[in-house]
């Protein structure tokens, strides 16, 4: 049986979308992140690092509404997911210590989620 798919076929224009929207920069720290194409003469380390990702703040993959989506580059993001709100490989999460950053940025309204994710959210706990 096939694994259902989390991310819309769209999701590539989404996250552009919402990265062009927040001008590349992580939402987080304000680290200004590569667009695509402008990695040249960088280490793959280096680009890794200005990496910018879109992240689902209530943590459903289905959720794509804009108020739901945030920009952070591969630190915040990490270190986000580092805090034990997802599931992140060790591997990942040794690339990068932890910042003390303050996380109130995250903050989601839970009155704000539609309610047809309400089964999703019980699905996956």
């Amino acid at each position: 049986m096939a694994k259902p798919k989390r991310y819309p076929d769209n999701w590539q224009e989404i996250a552009l979308s919402v990265k062009e929207n927040a001008g590349w920069r992580c939402a987080k720290c304000h680290q200004q992140c590569l667009r695509p194409g402008k990695q040249s003469g960088l280490t793959k380390s280096e680009r890794c690092a200005l990496t910018l990702a879109v992240h689902h703040r209530n943590r459903i993959p289905e959720d794509n509404r804009p108020e739901n989506l945030i920009a952070l580059c591969t630190a915040c993001h990490l270190s986000y997911h580092n805090r034990g709100q997802s599931n992140v490989s060790p591997g990942q999460l040794s690339l990068f210590p932890d910042d003390g950053v303050d996380w109130d940025i995250m903050n989601f309204s839970e009155e704000s989620e539609p309610d047809n994710l309400s089964a999703v959210k019980l699905k996956n706990l």
